[in-house]
């Protein structure tokens, strides 16, 4: 009979809020690890178990030494940036890896981060070193990767979806890009606030943050295009999860939805959470909800040159937890869709 391989202790910190509660339940049937709940709040005492839990985690203290004396090989951050910045450095002490699924990490400077984020960077020198976790593109570099930031959710989407159009050079740049993208209301997080509570959510649609998302940035990073290049806007959907975004852009090149989406098929053939769907059909959130996928789906006018793509993940899954995980499981050399599929 083989010999069965010990668990590895993983933390979670922030696990009362939306994506660390997901955490914590994907992570309790992964075949590899042991999640651990790390309370990093004063009054941490009186958090609740995460949400839909079937089981009481064990709870230690998000110190260094805590960690250390628990042997955990990696932690989660499933907290706010501002959090993350006084955790990451140390959790990295400690001896763990650490994935951050704010957006303290995600850009590569101080100058971009202070644009967006409106407020100085307190790592700087952890956040040169960072690795981005978008594994579709980054993956080579996550494995030997101390502190790997989690993509936000809306450039998960957009990027999986514009880049390989960059690649192929099948955009005509000129005419620019735009990005629709709607999202549900657990993406704003557990925090109570007026503009997502009930009344001002049920039967309305909203845009914010117009030309000012922090996820704009992100986006180009990975994407390729230049600032002038995308149009991006979001709006707030009367639903808990799931993220459709719709991607608009004009082609001299292609001449048939056919080759349009012989581009995404040849870029994600061995990829196993992109999902490009055949023509004449496109993605919806139902089909992609509690799931770490990402559908993608492309209609394509050949007199115009117009092509117009659709994509949706869910975004406490592929958009937070679930590509966590990937992360971790990249991180840990473990298979990388464990636990997931």
């Amino acid at each position: 009979m083989p010999e069965v391989s010990p668990k590895q202790a993983v933390g979670i910190a922030g696990f009362s809020g939306y994506s660390g509660a997901e955490l914590a339940r994907l992570l309790e049937n992964h075949p590899c690890v042991q999640p651990v709940l790390l309370e990093h709040r004063t009054d941490s005492g009186a958090d609740p178990q995460p949400l839909n839990q079937s089981r009481r985690l064990q709870r230690v203290q998000c110190t260094p030494e805590a960690v250390r004396g628990e042997g955990l090989s990696l932690v989660f951050l499933a907290t706010a940036a501002e959090v993350s910045l006084n955790l990451a450095p140390q959790m990295l002490a400690s001896g763990a890896k650490v994935v951050d699924l704010s957006g303290a990490f995600r850009l590569r400077t101080a100058e971009r981060f202070e644009r967006w984020y409106k407020e100085r960077h307190a790592q700087p020198e952890l956040l040169a070193e960072a690795a981005y976790g978008l594994p579709e593109f980054c993956r080579q570099s996550i494995p030997r990767a101390r502190l790997i930031s989690n993509p936000g959710c809306f450039p998960t989407a957009a990027n999986l979806a514009i880049r390989p159009l960059i690649e192929a050079d099948a955009v005509e740049r000129a005419a620019g890009i735009v990005c629709d993208a709607k999202s549900g209301v657990s993406g704003a997080g557990r925090k109570p606030s007026l503009k997502t509570s009930f009344c001002e959510v049920q039967e309305n649609l909203s845009a914010y943050a117009v030309l000012e998302h922090r996820h704009v940035p992100e986006i180009l990073l990975v994407s390729g295009l230049q600032e002038s290049e995308l149009s991006f806007t979001t709006q707030l959907l009367p639903v808990d999860r799931g993220i459709l975004e719709t991607i608009y852009f004009r082609s001299k090149r292609l001449r048939s939805v056919g080759e349009l989406l012989e581009i995404y098929a040849n870029r994600y053939a061995s990829e196993p959470f992109v999902r490009v769907y055949p023509a004449g059909t496109l993605p919806d959130l139902r089909r992609v909800n509690r799931t770490n996928f990402c559908d993608i789906g492309a209609v394509f006018d050949s007199e115009s040159g117009r092509g117009v793509i659709v994509a949706t993940i869910d975004n406490l899954v592929k958009g937070a937890a679930g590509q966590a995980i990937q992360n971790m499981n990249l991180a840990l050399g473990l298979p990388e869709t464990a636990g997931l599929l």
